[in-house]
């Protein structure tokens, strides 16, 4: 007996640290998926019966945070830092120079090197470049389309525009639009057969499963068209629902549910100038591609049934950013204390034993430019904020800078308190400052190739051949305007102006012309009584020149000199000129210009949202 018990204890002393599993992780991401968009967060028009079910089974984290947009929020949650950080504040487009660096040591790097199996199943979108895909990212395997479903490009082959979908390094298919309904299904049978082969293999593992929906254009399969209360959104929503289903059923079939930690949430708010074809954001004021709530707030659920108390809530302020942490301490890892990340531990939180992770604030970025913080209760509009992308109408209160709202008593961001707190305007604004400089000091590049090719043979130019689109005719060009980059003359790292005459009348707020976005571009517009013309330079640079403009008629002439200098003309006045030259754009706007406004991501966070009011009787670019 004694030399049994002997034994039993060798066996415990040798075998523990072994048979103390590691856990497995699965981490669902939905795209552009609203905070009222399923049942557990208040949608009453979408049928979400398993996202029921993890709500009822697992926590639900009602202040979790995601960035505006696809990309800068992909490469929060894999990186545990803030977009800007490691320079992804925007939206990357297929066959770009840039992507998120291969250097940059991600969730799927560190749990690769402590023992486990990584897979990436669904939309990527931080880089098409074969350099910067899953598989150069930490990921033993990738399947999935490479970036939005909306950029679709014409196929040499056939002329018709198609998607991308991959296996690994290689196009394995290019998806017509009717192809791309069977994505999600395509998606969930490859994450049930890793969930199975991994399980079955005893070796821990991490499932990242960043889904194609609900990203516009809306692609239900064929049976769940109809099938929901809510038309083609609902269906596809129905569908997502189901395919978590079958995540948490291979899960329990395969008896590791009890040792695997569930993340479901989106990377931003919802499209909602798509009307129907976009989701909703539920109590929250906003929408995807800004910072208020409803633009970065999203739907989050932890499952985890042998560790997380089931239908537990935590308002904790938690974001994309501490899923790394939190990942790689549960694996029995650390993160690398070279590396400057943004993200804390979660854990306790997850376990019910903290109220709070040890963050003091959270920072809402748009694009580079810090636009809200966040600590406890209090939220502090730091710029003025769009209400959401592809909505043109900014409501007054939303121009001001310095708004306080108290998310605890108001979560619709609509009464301003800033006033009554003047002690929490000041902290916050410290906080925002130090972060600024922060980003500023420690901010790693992004990845760069210098001769980018799209994954698959299309009839498009590459960017920078010597065949442009058909020139505008500058004559008929008139307010509403959008034209393709390929149509206006090339700005990359050169001199260009644009002249013209406008009438206005009144001290306006509004944009004349914008070409490009927060990245890379120009915008020429009216604000404190100036015209202004501003140029981003495509490297996290942005510069302006202003003059003061009367009323009335006024002929104008903006651009870059052959010096790099920005200036701008009224009439016969001496041309006004930035003190420092050499602000080339650096590589071509990849948004379109538009005459009136500034369509998409503003070249200038700062500047003015509204359409031109006035008149626009001549313009001409060269």
């Amino acid at each position: 007996m004694q030399m049994r018990f002997k034994l039993i204890l060798f066996l415990l002393l040798v075998l523990g640290p072994v048979s103390a599993a590691k856990p497995n992780f699965v981490v669902i991401f939905i795209d552009d998926m609203g905070y009222g968009d399923i049942g557990p967060f208040g949608s009453t028009g979408n049928d979400t019966p398993y996202l029921d079910q993890m709500a009822r089974e697992g926590m639900k984290l009602t202040s979790f945070y995601a960035a505006p947009v696809c990309s800068a929020s992909r490469a929060q949650l894999l990186t545990g830092s803030y977009a800007p950080r490691v320079s992804v504040p925007g939206v990357f487009f297929p066959a770009g120079r840039n992507g998120l660096n291969p250097d940059e040591k991600t969730i799927a790097d560190y749990l690769k090197g402590l023992g486990y199996a990584t897979a990436c199943v669904g939309k990527w979108h931080i880089g098409d470049q074969v350099e910067f895909l899953p598989t150069r990212q930490g990921f033993d395997s990738y399947f999935g389309i490479p970036y939005s479903n909306d950029m679709q490009r014409n196929s040499a082959e056939t002329g018709k525009r198609v998607t991308p979908l991959i296996r690994n390094e290689k196009v394995a298919q290019l998806l017509e639009d009717e192809g791309q309904r069977r994505v999600t299904r395509e998606y969930t049978g490859e994450a049930v057969a890793f969930i199975k082969r991994e399980a079955k293999a005893a070796r821990p593992f991490f499932l990242y499963l960043p889904h194609t929906a609900m990203h516009v254009p809306i692609f239900p399969h064929e049976d769940f068209v109809g099938s929901s209360r809510n038309g083609v959104y609902g269906d596809w929503v129905k569908e997502v629902d189901w395919s978590v289903g079958e995540v948490l059923k291979a899960l329990d079939s395969t008896g590791v549910s009890e040792d695997t930690l569930v993340i479901f949430t989106s990377d931003n708010g919802p499209w909602a100038s798509k009307g129907k074809m976009g989701g909703v954001s539920g109590p929250l004021r906003g929408a995807k591609g800004g910072t208020l709530e409803g633009g970065v707030r999203v739907p989050t659920i932890a499952w985890w049934p042998g560790r997380i108390k089931a239908g537990t809530a935590s308002d904790a302020v938690t974001g994309t950013t501490d899923l790394l942490p939190t990942l790689v301490k549960l694996a029995g890892g650390k993160p690398d204390p070279e590396i400057k990340i943004d993200g804390y531990d979660m854990t306790q939180v997850l376990d019910g034993k903290a109220e709070q992770t040890k963050r003091e604030a959270w920072y809402y970025f748009g694009g580079n430019t810090l636009q809200a913080i966040r600590s406890g209760p209090w939220k502090l509009a730091l710029t003025a904020q769009s209400i959401g992308m592809g909505l043109k109408e900014r409501p007054e209160d939303l121009k001001r800078s310095g708004r306080l709202y108290n998310l605890d008593e108001e979560i619709g961001e609509k009464t301003d308190v800033s006033a009554k707190h003047p002690e929490v305007v000041a902290r916050l604004t410290a906080l925002a400052e130090a972060m600024s400089i922060d980003i500023k000091n420690n901010k790693r590049p992004a990845g760069r190739v210098d001769n980018p090719v799209t994954l698959y043979p299309t009839t498009q130019k590459r960017r920078g051949a010597s065949k442009r689109g058909k020139p505008l005719q500058w004559s008929k060009v008139k307010k509403g305007d959008v034209y393709s980059s390929e149509r206006v003359p090339n700005v990359v790292k050169g001199a260009f102006k644009f002249s013209g005459i406008i009438e206005s009348e009144g001290q306006l707020e509004e944009v004349i012309l914008g070409h490009g976005g927060t990245q890379v571009g120009y915008s020429l517009y009216l604000s404190g009584g100036d015209l202004v013309f501003a140029v981003s330079t495509g490297q996290d640079h942005l510069e302006r020149v202003r003059t003061p403009i009367g009323n009335g008629k006024t002929k104008f002439v903006a651009g870059l000199d052959t010096t790099g200098h920005l200036f701008v003309q009224l009439g016969y006045a001496e041309p006004v000129r930035s003190k420092t030259g050499k602000h080339w754009i650096t590589k071509a706007p990849q948004e379109k210009c538009s005459i009136g406004f500034d369509e998409g991501h503003p070249v200038d966070p700062k500047g003015p949202k509204a359409k031109f009011s006035g008149k626009i009787l001549q313009l001409q670019m060269e």
